[in-house]
Formats: C-alpha cells, structure tokens, sequence
C-alpha cells in the first residue's frame, strides 16, 4: 500500500493507548492522531502521536473538520458510545475518502440495545440464557414474582459496563428492577430491561476481527470485574485480565466460532447490518455447553492490552484488511505464551474516588508495559484522572510467569489511595 495511514483514534482509555502503542510498531502507520487521549498516549513519540486534548469523542462535525484539516485517512473509534452514536455513518457521509474500522450505527445496536441482541440471538438459533425483554415496569415486576429461577437483570442501554445486575434473592431482584426502570439509576439506559436466567460456569471473552463475511478471533481472555479478591464487591469496568484461558480448549473454541461467532456474523450480514471491526463476544461455559451473555461491538477494557501484547501481526494491516473486507486473506498470529494484566484503580472506585492525583512510575522490567487509562500529562507532571487509573500488562512463556511480571510492573506505580486486586488469573493458576 502506498498510501501511508494517518488515523483518527477515538477515545482516552487503557483500550486506545494498547492500540496507539500496537499502531505504530506499523510500517504501515504516519501518525496518530488521538482524541481526546490520554497521558499515556500524550506521552509517547510526538513524531508518531498527537494528543488533541480539545475535542470531545462525541463532537463527530469537529473530528471531521480535524480530519480534513491533518489529512487523515483511517478512523477508529474506541469506545462504544461514539459507535453506538453514529461515528463511521457520519464519516461515511460527510467524508467518504476516510476508510473506518468500527461497526455502522445499525450493527452498533448490538451492543447498543440489549433486546436487540437477544432477540436476534433468539433469531439466528445462537445458544444463549433464556430470557424476556420487558419495557413495561409492571409487567417486568409480575413476570418477576411469577418466577422461582435465579436471574440476571440488564439495562438495555448504555451504563458504561455497570447495567447489569445479579440479585441474591427475589427481594433484591424487585428493588433492581425499581432502581433501573422507576429510579433510572442508569438513565434511559434503563427504560428497557432484559430479565434472563442466571448462568453458572466460567465466563470468557472473545475478540475477534470481522471484514463482514469473515472472522477470525484472538485468544481467548477472561476479566475480573468485581472490585475485590475473590471476585467480591462491586462491579468494575474490569480490573483485570488474563490470555488465553485453559477453559477452552481448541475444540470448544472451534465449537464457539462454528454455533456462535460465524453464525453472528453471517446473520448480520443477513438483516443488512453488516460487521466490520471488533466483536466482542461475552460467553459463559456451562454444564450444557458455551452460551452467549452478551455482544459488545469494539475492543475490551482491560481485555486488550492482554490480547494486543499477545498479538504478533500488524494491527495496522489487520484492520485495514476488515474495512476494505480482504480479511481472508490475512494471517492473524498471536504468541504461543501468555499476557497478564492488572489494573490500578483509584482509592474508592467504583464509587467516588478522588482525581488530580500526583503519580510517579518507575522503570518497569523487560515484557511489561504500563497502559494509562485515566491519567493527564501536562508540564512534564503526570496525574490521575479517573477511577481506572493505570494497567500493568505483562506477557511470558507461561501465565505463572505472567502474572508474576504484570505484578511487579504494579509495583512500579506510585499514587496515593491506589488500589489493585492481588488474585488476577488467581483461579486458573489453582487447577
């Protein structure tokens, strides 16, 4: 390819910064435009990345006056928000020359309304939990205490990873369903619920890169969302991530992409919402097999600075391969070994937790690199900005190795009130 990319990344978490890094091991890639950013991405080579600090992810007319402005000619959108908004139509529109890696608005709503993907679950005969949408509050608390099965209540939209709920009893399960619809605890997130049956096993998360006809998947990963050891407390936007998982083995990984993942994208293809870019494919591993929890339509946070670390060809030519849908063509060779990561997160998180902290990083050992999530650069000073501050993602031979690696980058981390669970990957290294 002649034509240098000069892309537009989207986004300022540990997800854009793991990409950022990945893009300009490219010979493929110019320069980085990132916006907003944040201070890891602020950091790196200015010769290679810019940070543009001033534009908001979802001021999609100032990203296309940006575009024409530096001449940039490749779009990815990170988080989902901006996807789910619209992004790759508005480009498509306003810029046609600019090639996209991300989803259409109509493919978006597979993360964007959970009824929407459970109902084309339902359609397209992928294995998922039973379930029952409800948009209707009495409705949703009749149907609930007609029931005597556990259950997982959802917001339908949007809530930044924290929508779903797992009541303990049939009490808790009402004043959840009255929080979300009544209270709208997460907004108009909330004005649909999907009431599905609780699931028991072990979840995965798979990645895997589509050109709309083909898909081809990165290892598998597994989270930790919940905020304490022992997988206690609550939920996160993730603290942690491990890859590949031993709870698949190659042929169920090829029973997932035979019933579950080909199928998806086959029967998108078929309701004229074709996907290019990241799907990300939540699953728990049941007694009766892989059932599907949840599709979301970009990288995961943290799951991809494990499965980047692990990945040995170009991202640049990989996602150049989806938009242009050549993907068969490609090769997608990930390491033999393993990847850790965990996160830091600031003293309080998931609830309040204080921002603008000083944080000072050592030097971190060979195989380990620190991917900024909600941090800020300026005048040479480094400060916490959100509630994940910082990951330490590791990669080994083995995942003991790993683990122990991405710890030690832990230690390299200095801010006040930080706080980081100590047993990621801890189940998978007791069996």
């Amino acid at each position: 390819m002649a034509t240098k990319l000069r892309v537009l990344l989207v986004g300022n978490g540990g997800r854009e910064h793991a990409i950022a890094w990945k893009l300009i091991q490219s010979a493929l890639v110019e320069h980085i435009f990132v916006v907003p950013g944040n201070g890891g991405t602020a950091s790196m080579s200015p010769e290679k990345v810019t940070n543009i600090g001033s534009i908001s992810q979802d001021d999609f007319l100032s990203l296309v006056i940006l575009a024409k402005e530096k001449k940039l000619n490749f779009l990815i959108p990170g988080p989902e928000a901006p996807l789910v908004a619209g992004i790759v139509d508005y480009f498509q529109e306003h810029l046609p020359e600019v090639k996209s890696f991300g989803p259409s608005k109509g493919a978006a709503k597979m993360e964007g309304s959970k009824t929407f993907s459970k109902d084309f679950m339902e359609s397209y005969n992928i294995p998922t939990a039973a379930f029952r949408n409800f948009s209707d509050y009495d409705k949703a608390r009749a149907y609930l205490e007609s029931i005597s099965h556990d259950v997982v209540i959802k917001a339908s939209g949007l809530a930044a990873g924290k929508g779903v709920i797992i009541p303990t009893s049939k009490e808790e399960a009402l004043t959840a369903l009255k929080e979300i619809m009544l209270d709208k605890e997460f907004g108009d997130a909330g004005e649909e619920v999907v009431i599905e049956e609780f699931l028991t096993g072990d979840e995965l998360s798979i990645l895997s890169f589509s050109d709309g006809n083909t898909i081809k998947s990165l290892p598998p990963a597994q989270d930790h969302k919940r905020i304490g050891d022992g997988d206690t407390g609550p939920n996160t936007g993730g603290m942690g991530t491990y890859a590949p998982t031993r709870i698949a083995p190659p042929d169920v990984l090829q029973k997932i992409h035979d019933d579950i993942l080909q199928p998806t994208i086959d029967g998108m293809r078929k309701e004229n919402i074709p996907f290019k870019g990241v799907l990300f494919t939540g699953l728990m591993m049941t007694a009766n097999g892989p059932k599907t929890l949840e599709y979301n339509v970009r990288f995961g946070d943290p799951e991809t600075q494990s499965l980047l670390a692990l990945m040995e060809s170009d991202l640049a030519e990989v996602m150049l391969a989806c938009a242009d849908g050549t993907l068969e063509d490609i090769e997608l060779k990930t390491s033999s070994g393993a990847a850790a990561t965990v996160v830091a997160a600031a003293g309080g998180y998931p609830g309040s937790y204080a921002k603008g902290t000083v944080m000072t990083l050592d030097e971190v050992p060979k195989d380990v690199v620190l991917f900024h999530a909600g941090t800020s650069f300026a005048e040479n000073i480094l400060k916490t900005s959100g509630g994940r501050v910082i990951a330490s993602t590791a990669t080994a031979p083995t995942l003991e190795e790993a683990v122990a690696k991405a710890y030690k980058g832990i230690g390299c981390i200095h801010f006040d009130g930080m706080q980081y669970r100590k047993d990621i990957a801890g189940r998978a290294l007791k069996k």
